[in-house]
């Protein structure tokens, strides 16, 4: 034991050593906590040790003794709290302690310690430090600030003295606490007495003390903070007086304890009696407090001295948070709490509000049942109301414990989640069908009914809500089943598919009577009648069939409806069936005159269409919906509720009538491309073949035929419709991308988006910029400052004033572009504009548009010959160039004044006079001699290059010789000849010439506006250079231009921050990067190259500003800088790092603290301070008053998972974060903390929290929420997301993830952009606000450009479409901003079932619209996203997506919109999601139709013999499919909406050349393999499930992917599918006929084989160096070592081939899946079927049994490879008789082989066909023996199944690494495509060769 205290001692001694050096170092590292930092949470969580240890840390210096005594009280606390040292960490705790006071207070010469005299030391030592920082005074002033509630005089020094200030209290705190614990040992009448009674002071009247260390949030509730101004704003204290207990409330407990130094309010009652948790209760009143003072300050702010919130205030508030409530009980005919809301006072709707936000806020997973939260909240405010009417404060029944005490949590929400998480342990981790356990949908409809009320209250425990599955016993599901079908599709978008099968039918009928309509044709279209009613019977089966597992627990009425409706359309179907037949049959007895069945049926049908229309347009357009919704009428409700079920979700989706007609019309127009197309290019062509072919006689066929006599070549037909049949259900998709990138580039060239794209534009209308900015981005409180008013001009006058208003933003813009290292310290110079608030008389432009403007004006006066007129006239012809020489002018008046006195004064104002005259006579090239103006020039220049540096004796004598020879040129050179004469006789000055008294005293500039002018004047007169390409950095002008065009957008006008909506900003985060350390920049992969090297070769510019900033040169070798947390920063800030989301979402904060220092609020007042003031932005983040108004209006929350167990681990991620915490003192971290339970069972508790940075730098915990359980019962994201949604304030919610970044200078328009929720955005107001991205990654390669692109045209011109004019915009993800009040009563901002809600985000949009949302979208502001840069992060992501679509097919929501929604908008919705991956997979799937369709002609033999007889080869129709389908898969009409893009946002030329770069960067390719991962993806997950969250990784991907990894990936998602396609174009090849030879068969197949070529090598053309010989080598051995590497228990599939092939099998679970797999592996079976016959040695032989012998064959062959394959393990005796099989198998197989060549007709074609016939067969048989692995298994051939894998899987690789390992002998193949993926970064000047050469060199030299 005595050696392992030793090892710690010596552990503690060098990390002692180690922070001593880190302290002595740089000041920004992170402040060291010492021990205090190793404290454990088991003693943190009920001491204060580590305070006290902190204490001693900032002592230790000071008074040593001291520091002893308290770290020896820490340890003593320890001690006694856990004296056996059971918790995690206390003896390591401890034993470090100890080693600590032996090394740091241990007496050096060994004496022993006195500590007889510790308490007297102690007490004298605390005198001393109270005095020494003036405690006592600041308590007065603090007192007498409460006392009079306003500014004293020193509250200015007290607030930057406020970090101090906590620093003392906290360790006053720590001190008070130690000496209480040793007063009971000291004398009673000495210091024991002193210290008993500075106790009782203390508890008395030190609210200092406490007040600034108590834990809070926002606003210090708890106890009132002097260095938080934020309680002292009037609408914050009328909403703390607001919740006040009253004198009418019940009385209080007398044992009931207020926490904090407050007065009793509201939730102390709600407390008292419902038994909500103490940080519960804390977390919501600061979020009431909060909510009702920022609705308060929407009407007004208070002006009065009690300032009371208004009633308008709290009613906003009531309807908003309770709306969803009052919704429930409308729905449900139930009466509300209260009779209506003016019935009661304002009391009882704070007490239901308060009441409301604590269920919601300790409700944990319960809130995603927001029907469930308002039957809980029903029953509470009953009970609450009858509490208020009683004197004394009663316990609610329904929260008494057995204990007798109360608690919300352990008796109301822990039954639900207990029954929640047995349900969600039966999903058996997402892997069990949806239909198996109930989701947290179906647990919150069960409130959607009055059932509901069965629960009683306190509710019942053995009602069906809680009953809990057992064994395999189902729990029934609610009001829908998620069963895995593809038949989803049709039965949520029937209407669809009955409207393109009706459609199609008319029109073939149509075209099959040549286009001739009459009453025969029209009695034929009539057909679809049938049709129609036959679609709607199968909808109304799939109804009945898909309801089961929910009959049991269903609604009756919801039943009841599926069996009326099945009935009723299997009646109406039969019925109109019928009668069609009946009509038919009177059409072929040719009596014209005997037309009764078809009045009938004329009648029926008539009838009935009238009916379904009039119903339709009573639900579906919006003028008629209020009609139905008024209609009483039980018979017109119950054919309503036929019509459309009745859902409490869903209900209202209409618009208003101009968007209706809108989208109407929009469809209209693609209704008519497509059916017009449809008509002439694909039905009409087919017609003639198609009757060709139904006419001919029997066929002979050159295979044994079974299905295809006598039924009129139907196969035939049925192969050359399908493929145009396949291209008309997906076509229509074609023709929304053309249309919506017309109608969104038109939207976007109305909304004036791209009218500023390049930077010469910036420069060019520069001068409205101010104007603009004023109009829109600057509130009228900012507008009223007030300005010098000298100039008589006023359009003059306005323009200054504008750019007044302008300058201390765009400044503030320019230094954060700076701090980013976007820009040089020069660029900055030049591109800052001067505050224009001096005596100046004209606007003073920033120095980049009036660069060289002197130089070339100068020139310009050299070269003039003509007069004053026209010299002004050229000058003015550039703008800036005349506002430059007027600025030059004034400016050397003013400077010139301000240097010299007395008779230098007069020569300046005389000359001045002088030059003035001349100009107003128009003489002044007369005046003046011009060719003397480069000496002025450089006479000034010299004068102001020694003004700018700072004032000595010495250069003020060469600054007054310099104003004389100024005086001299001037004088004697500039001057005419006689105005030189006139000064020179002037007796003044001459007098003072003569004396030596003219220019010689010099009074240096110390006026800062003086200082500025010399500054600009000097840098005007110098810079010669052009400033066009200002800056320089592309980014950085990316940004200006954005920004600078979206001041002339429309937007709501500004609000001041007072006024504004108040939001949050929330992140969920996991563990990815959150700050790249000094070994992830330094550690290098394998080419040698490290973040930190590939960064600096990436961004070069930014490097260099970056050095520049810290004041290195660049020749800073980078090991000087490895300890550098700014170079961690700067290399994080260029990643997909957290660091870089949280320094861009603090922009927003730093925006509102500048915005709302210059409206000037002034603090304790409603109105805003009229005093005169510059409107500069010099310390705005030190305000008090700007930092408290911001924080009222912004908070950001990130919600760190993971964070509490990060900590306990000790892993870098945690340290990161809490560096975070330290930089942003806003920030706010929520995470899920674990520990043992203290029950005898030994369970988990969980709690969610929220820390904030202390004044150590120490995580403080502001709240502690406990959970009913582990809060992850579903998806990780959303469950993330639900737990810290509690600590979000405000009224909307910004959903932010971590890989997105923001900008200053957007950030400030998000006033602007939260106003949006109070505009007028259709019949509803807006509930999800869409904001624009823009993809940041896309320079780093063409993969990462393709990629960006199609981002960047999704969020910008495809959401501008699906929000106006379709009204079908979702969540997309991030970064849309929420009504947080309508999401978090409504199930919150995304939805968390496992696995079906995979694709959190887009719930969100589902819920918001089905409950009634709107959603918009706004372009006028950006926040940066990053994303995937590599192709397999790329696909990674896309299977994701493609997944979560897959099973959004699945879900209630898609069903229930697809069914609500009117047709028109059902078509927007369904093309826009699920449809969009659907008619991807209808794409492919064309190519296999296709070619099936041809290998069944041309093994059948039929196509040579049709094509000749019905010369239907190359047709019309089938041309024009192919082609579309090619245009599809290629990604031209991906493309479409891109190219429109680029055209509106960066010109027409730009927008060519860049799509063609695109196309010579292989774009195509890529599409066309997205084409494959989408449609693998969609379609696995619908067959068999298996969607999951993929990790793509967000690194910086410019490494070389290995080729075993790419098989792995790609393998059976493209590899398979290609090869299956290649083996048909052959077959095709092989045994096909095509009329026009070669050429068509080319035509025919382009796209097939361009499938090909892209599914198979994709990944290696889009790989760094994939074809350099050295790396494609080494991908051979190391593929070959996978290949052949055994799998075993703990084996990866990425070490094992054997493993990798396990893990691929792992979709296939149910016998559904199992079936499905054998039905589609059957296909493979007919090349063998096909090529059997097509045999030289079969001749002409057609019967069955030579197909049988050819399996025969087969066997024998599969026979003949294990004889071979056959590796004994048995004794050597048996080994050898192997051996001897094996060479008498080979001689009978040469020998057999012999003969059948001698005397048969085989050839070799004929061997190579047999692997053709073969090798898909064998596939079959793979396939299945692994969809049926236990059948396999049983036989005891799954051994053998799995070596023909592998042999499958090496042939494979083989074939596709071939063509690789040719093109890597030719060098220029690497170097051709090293260009073709990097082309970006070349066009910047990069190096990528080295890049990818690697880093070794450079390491070398």
């Amino acid at each position: 034991m005595s050696r392992v205290q030793g090892n710690w001692e010596r552990l503690v001694r060098a990390t002692l050593q180690r922070e001593q050096l880190r302290n002595a170092g740089q000041g920004h590292e992170r402040i060291s906590s010492g021990i205090a930092g190793a404290v454990p949470p088991s003693l943190v969580k009920s001491t204060n040790i580590d305070e006290i240890l902190h204490a001693a840390d900032e002592i230790q210096s000071e008074d040593p003794h001291v520091a002893r005594i308290m770290c020896e009280q820490a340890y003593s606390m320890a001690q006694n709290l856990d004296p056996n040292s059971d918790g995690r960490g206390v003896l390591q705790f401890k034993t470090g302690l100890m080693s600590v006071i032996k090394q740091k207070f241990a007496k050096r010469d060994g004496a022993q310690i006195d500590r007889n005299h510790d308490i007297e030391h102690l007490w004298e030592f605390y005198q001393r430090y109270k005095r020494r920082h003036r405690v006592d005074d600041i308590q007065r002033e603090e007192q007498s600030f409460l006392e009079s509630g306003t500014l004293s005089a020193n509250l200015g020094e007290l607030q930057r003295r406020s970090l101090e200030m906590k620093k003392v209290m906290a360790t006053l705190r720590a001190i008070v606490e130690v000496m209480k614990s040793l007063s009971k040992d000291a004398d009673p009448d000495g210091v024991g007495r002193l210290i008993i009674e500075e106790l009782r002071r203390i508890k008395r009247s030190d609210a200092t003390l406490s007040a600034e260390l108590t834990p809070y949030n926002i606003v210090p509730l708890e106890a009132l903070s002097l260095t938080n101004a934020i309680r002292f704003f009037p609408e914050v204290k009328g909403a703390i007086s607001a919740i006040r207990y009253a004198e009418q409330f019940p009385r209080l407990p007398a044992d009931f304890e207020i926490f904090g130094q407050r007065e009793a309010d509201m939730f102390d009652l709600l407390e008292c009696v419902f038994g909500f948790q103490r940080d519960n209760i804390r977390n919501q009143r600061e979020n009431v407090v909060l909510t009702i003072a920022n609705a308060q300050t929407r009407l007004g702010i208070p002006a009065e001295a009690d300032p009371k919130i208004d009633e308008k205030a709290i009613n906003e508030v009531f309807s908003k948070v309770l709306g969803n409530y009052i919704k429930w009980c409308k729905y449900l005919r139930i009466r509300l709490v209260w009779n209506s809301i003016d019935a009661i006072n304002r009391d009882r709707k704070l007490f239901l509000i308060s009441l409301y936000f604590l269920i919601w806020g300790e409700a944990a997973n319960v809130r995603f049942l927001p029907e469930c939260i308002c039957y809980i909240f029903h029953h509470m405010a009953k009970e609450l109301d009858a509490i208020l009417d009683h004197g004394e404060a009663n316990l609610a029944a329904s929260c008494i414990t057995e204990r007798g005490s109360v608690s919300f949590l352990e008796q109301i929400i822990c039954p639900i989640y207990k029954t929640m998480k047995a349900e969600a342990a039966r999903n058996n981790n997402g892997k069990a069908a949806h239909s198996e356990w109930r989701n947290y949908d179906d647990f919150n409809e069960y409130f959607w009914s009055s059932v509901c009320f069965e629960l009683k209250w306190p509710m019942r425990r053995e009602s069906p809500f809680f009953l809990e599955p057992k064994g395999r016993k189902r729990t029934g599901k609610s009001t829908f089943v998620e069963h895995r079908t593809f038949l989803h599709l049709y039965r949520s978008f029937h209407r669809l598919w009955i409207f393109l099968v009706l459609m199609f039918q008319g029109l073939t009928i149509i075209a099959f009577k040549n286009g001739h309509i009459n009453l025969d044709t029209f009695k034929m279209v009539l057909s679809v009648g049938p049709s129609f009613a036959i679609m709607n019977f199968i909808e109304s089966c799939l109804d009945v069939l898909l309801m089961f597992g929910a009959y049991t627990t269903a609604r009756g009425m919801a039943i009841s409806r599926l069996v009326i409706r099945f009935f009723w359309c299997g009646l109406s179907s039969v019925f109109v069936t019928y009668i069609y037949v009946k009509v038919l049959q009177e059409k072929n007895n040719g009596n014209s005159n005997n037309s009764f069945y078809f009045r009938i049926y004329i009648l029926v049908v008539g009838v009935y269409a009238a009916l379904r229309l009039a119903f339709a347009f009573l639900l579906k357009v919006p003028a008629c919906h209020a009609l139905s919704e008024m209609s009483d009428q039980s018979f017109f409700q119950f054919f309503k509720w036929i019509y459309q079920e009745r859902y409490y979700v869903g209900r209202g989706l209409f618009e208003r009538m101009s968007d209706y007609f809108r989208y109407v019309l929009f469809w209209l127009v693609i209704f008519t491309c497509k059916f017009t197309f449809a008509y002439f290019l694909q039905i009409k062509p087919l017609v003639n073949p198609t009757n060709i072919i139904v006419a001919l006689p029997s066929l002979s066929y050159s295979w044994h035929d079974l299905v295809s006599k006598n039924n009129k070549n139907a196969f035939t037909v049925a192969s050359l419709w399908a493929p145009v049949v396949a291209i008309y259900i997906m076509d229509i998709h074609i023709w929304y991308t053309v249309l919506s990138a017309i109608v969104g580039g038109v939207k976007g060239a109305r909304a004036r988006l791209g009218e500023i794209r390049s930077i010469e534009m910036v420069h060019k209308r520069f001068e409205s910029f101010p104007e603009a900015f004023a109009k829109n981005l600057v509130s009228p409180q900012t507008k009223r400052i007030p300005f010098d008013r000298q100039s008589p001009q006023v359009s003059q006058d306005m323009n200054k004033t504008y750019a007044a208003l302008f300058s201390p933003f765009w400044n503030e813009i320019i230094k954060s572009l700076r701090e980013e290292d976007y820009i040089s310290n020069r660029e900055m110079d030049l591109l800052c504009i001067p505050s224009n608030t001096g005596s100046l008389r004209l606007v003073q432009w920033p120095l980049f548009l009036l660069s060289s403007k002197i130089l070339l004006a100068v020139d310009l006066a050299l070269d003039c010959k003509d007069t004053q007129a026209d010299l002004w006239n050229r000058i003015c012809r550039d703008e800036y160039m005349a506002y430059a020489v007027q600025e030059c002018y004034y400016s050397i008046d003013k400077i010139l004044h301000s240097l010299v006195d007395g008779e230098g004064r007069l020569w300046v104002e005389r000359i001045y006079r002088e030059i003035n005259d001349s100009i107003q006579e128009g003489s002044l090239v007369i005046t003046l001699n011009l060719q003397k103006i480069p000496m002025v020039v450089s006479r000034f220049t010299a004068l102001t290059g020694l003004l700018m540096r700072d004032g000595t004796p010495e250069r003020e004598r060469g600054a007054a010789k310099a104003v004389y020879d100024l005086y001299e040129v001037v004088t004697h050179e500039l001057l005419s000849s006689d105005l030189r004469e006139q000064l020179d006789t002037w007796n003044i000055l001459a007098r003072a010439r003569s004396e030596g008294r003219l220019f010689s005293r010099i009074a240096w500039p110390k006026d800062p506006e003086i200082v500025e002018q010399v500054k600009r004047l000097h840098l005007l007169l110098t810079v010669k250079d052009s400033a066009a390409n200002v800056p320089k950095n592309l980014e950085a002008r990316r940004r200006l231009e954005f920004f600078t065009n979206s001041l002339f957008m429309d937007m709501p006008p500004a609000k001041p921050v007072s006024e504004m909506l108040p939001f949050s900003v929330f992140t969920p985060y996991y563990s990815e990067t959150v700050l790249y350390s000094s070994r992830d920049l330094r550690e290098e992969n394998e080419d040698g190259i490290s973040i930190l090297f590939y960064l600096q070769k990436i961004f070069p510019d930014e490097w260099e500003n970056f050095l520049d900033r810290i004041g290195r040169n660049e020749q800073t070798r980078d090991v000087e800088l490895d300890d550098s947390l700014e170079l961690r920063f700067w290399a994080s800030y260029r990643g997909q790092t957290l660091a870089r989301t949280v320094r861009g979402m603090m922009y927003y904060r730093r925006a509102l603290m500048l915005q709302s220092y210059l409206e000037r609020r002034s603090l304790g007042v409603g109105d805003y301070s009229q005093m005169e003031f510059l409107p500069t932005a010099k310390g705005f983040e030190l305000s008090r008053e700007s930092r408290a108004q911001a924080d009222l209006k912004f908070t950001y929350v990130v919600s760190c998972q993971i964070y509490g167990q990060q900590k306990q681990r000790k892993v870098p991620q945690a340290a990161d974060i809490a560096l975070l915490l330290q930089r942003n003192e806003a920030l706010r971290v929520a995470f899920i903390h674990e520990e043992e339970s203290s029950a005898a069972e030994k369970e988990k508790e969980f709690y969610s929290k929220l820390v904030k940075a202390d004044i150590h730098g120490k995580d403080q915990e502001i709240f502690s929420i406990k959970l009913p359980g582990d809060p992850k019962l579903g998806e990780g994201k959303p469950e993330n997301q639900n737990h810290a949604i509690i600590f979000t304030r405000g009224e909307a919610v910004q959903t932010i993830d971590m890989n997105q970044d923001n900008y200053l200078e957007e950030a400030m328009k998000v006033r602007n952009l939260l106003e949006e929720f109070c505009g007028n955005h259709g019949i509803r107001p807006p509930t999800i606000l869409g904001v624009r991205e823009h993809v940041f990654t896309g320079s780093v390669s063409s993969l990462a450009w393709f990629m960006s692109n199609q981002e960047t045209s999704f969020v910008t011109l495809g959401q501008r479409v699906l929000a106006s004019p379709l009204k079908v915009r979702m969540h997309y993800g991030h970064p849309d901003v929420f009504d947080r009040i309508f999401h978090i009563t409504r199930g919150g901002i995304s939805k968390a079932s496992r696995v079906i809600n995979i694709s959190e985000d887009i719930y969100a949009g589902f819920n918001s619209t089905l409950r009634q949302g709107n959603i918009t979208h706004h372009e006028y502001i950006q926040v940066g996203k990053g994303r995937d840069v590599g192709l397999n992060q790329i696909a990674l992501f896309e299977g994701k997506v493609a997944g979560g679509n897959g099973e959004q097919v699945l879900s209630r929501d898609i069903y229930r919109i697809g069914q609500l929604f009117d047709f028109f908008r059902m078509l927007s919705f369904f093309f826009t999601t699920v449809g969009y991956y659907v008619c991807t997979m209808m794409t492919v799937l064309t190519v296999y139709i296709f070619l099936y369709g041809r290998v069944y002609l041309a093994f059948s033999g039929l196509d040579e013999s049709i094509s000749k007889r019905a010369k239907m080869s190359g047709n019309t129709a089938l041309d024009a499919a192919l082609n579309a389908q090619f245009l599809v898969q290629i990604g031209i009409f991906t493309a479409v909406p891109m190219i429109m893009g680029f055209i509106l946002e960066m010109g027409l030329l730009k927008a060519v050349f860049s799509f063609i770069t695109m196309q010579l960067q292989l774009c195509s390719v890529f599409f066309t393999f997205s084409l494959g991962t989408r449609t693998h993806y969609f379609g696995r997950t619908i067959l068999h499930g298996g969607a999951k969250y993929r990790a793509t990784g967000r690194g910086f991907v410019v490494r070389h992917i290995k080729f075993a990894e790419n098989y792995r990936l790609y393998s059976r998602s493209h590899f398979v599918k290609a090869l299956e396609v290649a083996l048909l174009l052959i077959v095709y090849i092989a045994y096909g006929y095509t009329d026009g030879g070669a050429v068509s068969f080319v035509l025919l197949t382009i796209s097939s084989w361009f499938l090909v070529i892209s599914w198979l090598f994709a990944p290696y053309i889009f790989n760094p160096s994939g074809f350099e010989w050295q790396k494609t080598v080494e991908d051979f051995d190391d593929w070959i070592s996978w290949l052949l590497y055994k799998g075993g228990v703990g084996v990866k599939g990425e070490n094992s081939w054997e493993s990798w092939w396990d893990e691929e099998q792992m979709h296939i679970q149910t016998l559904r899946g199992r079936i499905l797999e054998t039905i589609l592996s059957l296909r493979f079976l007919m090349f063998q079927y096909g090529i059997v016959y097509k045999l030289h040695i079969t001749g002409k032989d057609t019967s069955l049994a030579l197909y049988g012998f050819s399996w025969a064959v087969l066997i024998g062959i599969v026979m003949i490879f294990k004889v071979f394959a056959y590796s004994p393990k048995r004794s050597t005796h048996f080994h050898l008789m192997m051996r001897f099989i094996q060479g008498v198998t080979s001689l009978g197989l040469v020998a057999a082989l012999t003969l059948i060549i001698v005397f048969t007709n085989l050839s070799i074609a004929d061997l190579f066909a047999s692997l053709l016939a073969f090798i898909p067969t064998g596939w079959a048989i793979l396939c299945l023996g692994i969809t049926w692995k236990k059948v396999v298994k049983s036989l005891g051939l799954w051994e053998s199944v799995r070596e023909f894998a592998r042999m499958y899987d090496a042939g494979m690789g083989m074939l596709i690494f071939a063509p690789i390992a040719v093109l890597s002998w030719f060098p220029f193949i690497s170097t051709f495509q090293s260009r073709l993926l990097f082309n970006q970064a070349f066009s910047r000047g990069l190096e990528i060769s080295i890049i990818l050469a690697g880093n070794k060199a450079n390491v070398e030299t």
